[in-house]
C-alpha cells in the first residue's frame, strides 16, 4: 500500500483529527485568502456596486457549486468506508462508477444553469444598478462547473484514503495562480468583474489536473482496471444514495440563504455590499470549522468501515472542543480588529457600510461554537453513511433563514438579516445533536446483529 494513505481506525483522535485537519485548513485559508483577494481588487478598483455585484451572487452561487461539491464530497464516503474495511476491489469500483457519474452531473447542471442564470438573477431582485455585473460575473463561474467536479472529487478521494496534504498543496498553488490572474485580468486588462471569475475557473482547472495526475503516478491502490469504469448497478445506487442527498444538503441550506439574500436585495446595493464583505472575512475565519467537518467525514467514514462506532463519537467531541476553543479566540479578534479588517474591502468614506458590515461580524462571531457543531455532527452523520438523516439539518437551516427573511428583515431591516446565521446554527444543532446518538444506536445494533451478538 502506498505511503500516501493513511489509517484513522486506531490511535489517539485528537493526534489524528489535528494532524488531517491542519494541512486542510492551510488549503482552506488560502483558497479564502484569493477569494478576500477578489473582493479587496474588485471593492478598492471598480468600486462598491462591483462589489455588491459579485456578492449578490453569493447564494446561488453556493446553491449550485454548493450541491456540485456536495455529491463529490457524498461520493467519496463509499470510498473511505471500504478503505476502512480494507475492501480494496470494491473500493476501485466506487472510484471508477464516481468519476463517471461526477461527469454525467457536471454536463447536465452546466447546461442547465447557463440558460437560466439572468432569469434567476431577476428572480432574487437583484438591483437594476448590478444586476448585469452580477450576470458576467456568476455565469462564468457556472461554465467552470466541469472543473470544480474534477478537483472536489479527485481531492476527495485522496482525503477518503487519509491523504489531506496533497490535495491542499494543489489548492495553494491554484491560489497563487488566481492572485496573479485577478491582477492580470482586472488591473491590466481591464476585464471588469469577469477578471476574478475566469481566474477562479482556470486556477482549479490547474488544482484538478494536478490531482488527477499525481493519484495516478503516486496511489497505486487507485489503479483502476477497465471493468471498474462500468456502472455498476449496487455500485451506482450507492454513490447516487450518498451523494445525491450530501449535495441536496448543501443546496436545501443554500435555497434558505437565496431566499434571505433576496430580502437584503430588497434593502438596496449599500446593504447588498455590507453583507458582501461582512461574509468574506466570516468566510475566512470559519476555515477551521470546515476543515474539522471534512476531517469528521473520512474519520467517521473509516470508522464505521472497522465498525467503532464510539471512536465516532469520540472523535466528534473531541474536534467539538478543538472548535469551541477557536470560536472563544476569534470573537475576540473580530471585537478589537473587525473593523480594521473592513478597511481592506470598504473605503472608510463609507461609514455606513463599515458599521453595518461590523455589525454582521459581531453577530455571527458570536454564534461560532453553533457553527463548529453543524459541521462536526453533520459531516459525522455524513461519514457513517446517514446522508439522507443528515439532509434534515439543511431543512432546518432553510427554515430559520426563511423564517427571518420574511419576520424580522421587514421589520428590522438590516438587524433582522444579521440575525439569520445564527438562528439557523440553533435550528440544526437541535436536530443534529441528538441525531449523531441515533445514528450510533442504528449502526451499533446492526454490527452487533452482524456479530450474532446482542446489546
Amino acid at each position: 500500500m502506498a505511503d500516501t494513505t493513511k489509517k484513522m481506525t486506531s490511535g489517539s483522535p485528537m493526534k489524528l483529527i489535528l494532524g488531517f485537519s491542519i494541512p486542510m485548513l492551510a488549503g482552506l485559508l488560502f483558497q479564502q485568502m484569493y477569494s478576500l483577494v477578489d473582493t479587496i481588487i474588485v471593492g478598492q478598483t471598480l468600486g462598491k456596486d462591483a462589489l455588491a455585484a459579485v456578492g449578490s451572487t453569493g447564494s446561488i452561487n453556493f446553491l449550485i457549486n454548493g450541491f456540485c461539491m456536495g455529491v463529490c464530497s457524498g461520493f467519496a464516503i463509499p470510498v473511505a468506508q471500504r478503505f476502512g474495511a480494507e475492501s480494496y476491489d470494491s473500493m476501485r469500483k466506487f472510484v471508477g462508477n464516481a468519476v463517471v457519474l461526477s461527469g454525467m452531473f457536471a454536463v447536465i447542471l452546466t447546461v442547465l444553469v447557463s440558460i437560466f442564470c439572468y432569469d434567476i438573477l431577476e428572480i432574487m431582485n437583484t438591483p437594476d444598478n448590478i444586476i448585469n455585473e452580477a450576470y458576467s460575473y456568476i455565469f462564468i463561474i457556472f461554465l467552470g462547473i466541469p472543473v470544480t467536479f474534477l478537483y472536489n472529487l479527485t481531492a476527495g478521494i485522496m482525503r477518503s484514503l487519509g491523504d489531506s496534504r496533497t490535495p491542499t498543496f494543489f489548492l495553494l498553488m491554484a491560489s497563487a495562480i488566481n492572485i496573479v490572474l485577478d491582477l492580470l485580468f482586472i488591473i491590466v486588462l481591464g476585464l471588469g468583474v469577469s477578471g476574478p471569475a475566469i481566474a477562479t475557473v482556470i486556477s482549479q482547472l490547474v488544482a484538478g489536473t494536478s490531482c488527477l495526475i499525481y493519484m495516478r503516478k503516486k496511489f497505486p491502490i487507485l489503479r483502476l482496471c477497465k471493468n471498474d469504469w462500468k456502472l455498476g448497478k449496487h455500485h451506482t445506487a450507492a454513490l447516487i444514495n450518498m451523494g445525491i442527498p450530501f449535495g441536496l444538503q448543501y443546496s436545501i441550506t443554500a435555497i434558505g440563504s437565496v431566499i434571505l439574500q433576496t430580502a437584503v436585495n430588497g434593502l438596496g446595493s449599500d446593504a447588498v455590499a455590507s453583507i458582501t464583505a461582512g461574509a468574506k472575512i466570516s468566510m475566512f475565519v470559519v476555515c477551521p470549522f470546515d476543515a474539522l467537518g471534512a476531517t469528521m467525514a473520512t474519520f467517521a467514514g473509516q470508522n464505521i468501515g472497522a465498525k467503532q462506532v464510539d471512536r465516532v463519537k469520540k472523535g466528534a467531541w473531541t474536534a467539538q472542543l478543538l472548535g469551541s476553543i477557536y470560536s472563544v479566540a476569534i470573537f475576540a479578534f473580530i471585537f478589537f480588529f473587525g473593523k480594521i479588517l473592513l478597511l481592506l474591502f470598504i473605503s472608510s468614506s463609507e461609514k455606513v457600510i463599515i458599521e453595518q458590515a461590523y455589525m454582521f461580524l459581531l453577530a455571527n462571531s458570536l454564534a461560532y461554537i453553533l457553527l463548529a457543531a453543524v459541521n462536526i455532527f453533520r459531516f459525522s452523520i455524513q461519514g457513517m453513511g446517514f446522508s439522507h438523516f443528515a439532509i434534515l439539518a439543511g431543512v432546518m437551516e432553510m427554515l430559520a433563514r426563511s423564517l427571518v427573511a420574511f419576520t424580522l428583515v421587514p421589520l428590522f431591516g438590516f438587524k433582522g438579516a444579521i440575525l439569520a446565521n445564527p438562528v439557523a446554527w440553533i435550528f440544526a444543532d437541535i436536530f443534529l445533536i441528538p441525531g449523531l446518538y441515533r445514528c450510533c444506536k442504528v449502526l451499533e445494533k446492526r454490527f452487533a446483529k452482524e456479530m450474532g451478538h446482542e446489546f
